[in-house]
């Protein structure tokens, strides 16, 4: 047991120590901190440990120390489903009696967990998609999109009649919406509120439109446990290819149809200027899983992708002091552009 007397350590305090060398078992000669929306990642030369922040939204709660054990329990059984002795283990970050802190002591040596990391052996960055974009092929990509197509196959179906998948994506899209159209926020971004309510109506207009199309897809057991967050920088084309970082937080928007989540990182990849790569995720996934959907499925799941990454990217302006202001604005309008782009082809079918 802590002292009474002993201070808990706030975030800040456990990010001091864990910036320091010393306080990694293994040594190091350095650790770098990367910083997301929902968590910061110490790298030291052949490990990261993963620290949830204690935040909480209308689709996640890391408030409680115990909700941050648990989710990052799902983070490391989640993404050993694609991944090969990447995901670690789940380690301790305690306090002792005098308040000090120590990483990964067993529990018998004594102190109170204050903190739970998930442990990740690193993986090359030279051998990330983003990377090798320029140098990539539809061939180097090839046993990537296997082990993506083998997972979708083998991935667990989710039992959602079509209403219920219909009106979970007519949601998500206004809900994107509003968000966007917070009026704080469309100060901050001096967004056009006319574009994104044109991008929300387009997308619910092809809902109404092509409603069958959609509540097939749920019917006949399209929709499944996915990743969540198929991005090119969670692609490692190592040998075997590796792909971290899935959703852990949320099942529902865990739960995706195959197309949609090809689609997001089709998305990606053109707006890395490598239109071609997303073009072969799909194609691979329509002949390996003998699933080819009429073309405007995919052309309506990257645009409602795009509504979905503006609203990320203008969230972290919410953040209180934002290092880079900048950035996040202008991929907001990226991804609106990219939005409004889809949707007028969806338009003109």
């Amino acid at each position: 047991m802590t002292d009474p007397a002993v201070k808990t350590p706030g975030l800040d305090d456990k990010t001091h120590f864990l910036l320091s060398p010393a306080s990694y078992a293994e040594g190091t000669a350095s650790v770098r901190l990367v910083e997301t929306h929902m968590a910061r990642v110490f790298l030291t030369d052949h490990f990261a440990y993963k620290m949830k922040k204690p935040v909480r939204s209308s689709y996640l709660d890391f408030s409680s120390l115990d909700k941050r054990y648990a989710v990052c329990r799902e983070e490391l059984r989640l993404n050993r489903r694609l991944t090969d002795g990447v995901y670690l283990d789940l380690v301790a970050l305690r306090v002792d009696a005098r308040g000090g802190l120590t990483l990964g002591a067993a529990p018998e040596q004594g102190g109170v967990p204050v903190e739970w990391l998930v442990k990740m052996r690193r993986l090359r960055e030279d051998a990330s998609l983003p990377a090798l974009i320029d140098s990539a092929t539809p061939q180097s990509l090839a046993p990537l999109l296997q082990r993506l197509c083998d997972f979708y196959r083998d991935a667990e179906v989710i039992p959602l009649t079509g209403s219920h998948y219909l009106a979970r994506l007519r949601q998500q899209c206004e809900d994107w919406r509003d968000r966007l159209l917070a009026p704080q926020l469309k100060r901050e971004l001096a967004l056009d509120g006319g574009e994104v309510h044109a991008i929300a109506r387009a997308l619910l207009a092809f809902l109404g439109r092509e409603a069958a199309l959609l509540e097939q897809r749920a019917a006949t057991g399209r929709i499944v446990e996915g990743h969540g967050d198929l991005r090119p920088e969670h692609c490692f084309l190592t040998q075997p290819p590796q792909v971290i970082d899935c959703l852990e937080f949320n099942r529902t928007l865990r739960c995706v149809d195959p197309v949609d989540e090809l689609s997001y990182l089709a998305l990606e990849c053109e707006l890395l200027g490598r239109r071609d790569l997303g073009e072969a995720a799909l194609e691979s996934y329509y002949r390996c899983g003998d699933d080819r959907p009429p073309p405007a499925l995919a052309r309506f799941y990257r645009a409602n992708r795009a509504l979905l990454r503006a609203h990320l990217a203008a969230a972290h302006l919410q953040d209180g002091e934002v290092a880079e202001p900048d950035k996040w604005k202008n991929k907001t309008r990226l991804y609106l552009a990219a939005a409004r782009r889809y949707c007028q082809s969806l338009c003109d079918l």
